[in-house]
């Protein structure tokens, strides 16, 4: 798959365990757990299940003794899976006892999340914020300051507020709200970098719920930083309203050279897994033709000419044995996951489609004669027919693999 030109903002990278973010690093997929954290087993095994997803950091909810207390368990037992995923820590009101309390826990994170909106209040913010920072250099950790609009600091957005008012042409409160954000983090950063943390050690993010707010913050933000930030909606929603929302601002503050690291911060449906958020960030990259992650389906929608639902059922197998395969492709082949297929329905666009893909299948649509060619790099290469078209076409797919993409090691 090419790459599109994207004019990358300039950004301090920064290192969290093995994974950088910022620089000319690609941008980093991230997610969050929703379980209790305090149970080792679950959380261990929902943060697993996120980095065999692809996520490349995940975040878990530190909120009291007993989740500090269990961070280095959870740690202890991915490293022993074989899971070398960084953690991060997130923390809200008390995160500077737990991390003097739980050396461990402090040691065991990659990266703090600290929200300058709740880190104290009043006297207490800037000996709670210090702290925080003095733990963080002592183990070598990077942090994550993260504004969030439902969490702004009220007595900066007091001050903000007075300020404006002695403007001769005051904002609007929108704006007001807006610079209440910005400044929240980049004062923050500020006062980090005097207590000694260096901006390589420094990731910002501003996030709101709304698609239009969200681009505005980050568009205004990046101008006035060089620091590595954070993608995403504060509360993206439930189903395609999360997806599209998401997509809607991440992919033009992309296409912008701006983020260096993402989260799409789906509500679950019932029964859905928690690596469905993954599954977007990935998508979202990859169609933006910003990154890889896994062969890419192209399947036609479906008109009257497609009256058999075959096409669609195919699509699906497709798809899901590309997708459970790479685990063990992107170990063994390099560049699989550039790979592109397509699955079409009818005669009109099935033959053309097809012979973009790398590999593609032209389906019979209603009326037309029941057999499917298969195109390979652009040329007609089979002639399938019969029950088991399915089968045989994911064997094409999988010979073209192996004979393909050369073999690691």
């Amino acid at each position: 798959m090419d790459r599109v030109f994207r004019p990358r903002r300039h950004s301090v990278p920064v290192k969290v365990g093995h994974v950088v973010v910022g620089g000319d690093a690609p941008v980093v997929v991230q997610s969050m757990t929703n379980t209790d954290t305090a149970d080792v087993k679950a959380t261990t095994r929902q943060v697993a299940e996120l980095a065999r997803a692809g996520s490349e950091k995940v975040r878990i909810t530190v909120n009291n003794a007993e989740a500090a207390a269990a961070v280095p368990h959870i740690r202890e037992r991915l490293d022993m899976m074989g899971v070398s995923v960084p953690l991060i820590g997130d923390f809200h009101y008390n995160g500077h006892t737990l991390l003097a309390d739980e050396p461990a826990c402090a040691e065991a994170l990659a990266k703090y999340r600290i929200n300058p909106g709740n880190v104290g209040f009043g006297r207490k913010k800037d000996t709670q914020f210090a702290a925080i920072i003095e733990i963080a250099l002592r183990h070598g950790k990077p942090v994550r300051i993260g504004a969030n609009w439902g969490s702004l600091d009220q007595s900066l957005v007091a001050a903000l507020m007075d300020e404006n008012a002695a403007r001769s042409e005051p904002w609007d409160a929108a704006r007001v709200a807006r610079e209440a954000l910005i400044r929240s983090a980049l004062e923050s950063a500020a006062r980090a970098r005097e207590l000694g943390m260096g901006a390589d050690r420094i990731i910002l993010s501003a996030k709101v719920s709304g698609v239009q707010e969200l681009i505005a913050v980050y568009r205004d933000l990046a101008a006035r930083c060089e620091y590595a930030l954070h993608l995403g909606l504060t509360e993206a929603g439930i189903g395609s309203k999360g997806i599209v929302a998401s997509s809607a601002a991440l992919a033009v503050l992309l296409a912008e050279g701006i983020g260096d690291t993402i989260r799409i911060s789906l509500t679950p449906e019932p029964d859905e897994p928690r690596t469905r958020e993954v599954i977007v960030a990935q998508e979202l990259l990859q169609t933006m033709g910003l990154r890889a992650f896994t062969p890419l389906v192209t399947a036609c929608p479906g008109c009257g000419r497609t009256t058999s639902n075959f096409f669609q059922e195919l699509a699906k197998t497709v798809q899901d044995h590309v997708r459970g395969r790479m685990p063990e492709w992107k170990l063994r082949h390099d560049g699989v996951e550039n790979m592109t297929l397509a699955v079409m329905g009818c005669v009109v666009n099935g033959p053309g489609e097809s012979k973009h893909a790398n590999i593609g299948i032209s389906l019979p649509g209603t009326g037309e004669a029941p057999v499917a060619p298969v195109f390979i790099d652009g040329v007609k290469a089979h002639t399938l027919r019969g029950e088991r078209i399915g089968e045989e076409f994911v064997a094409i797919i999988e010979d073209y693999v192996a004979r393909t993409y050369p073999r690691r090691g």
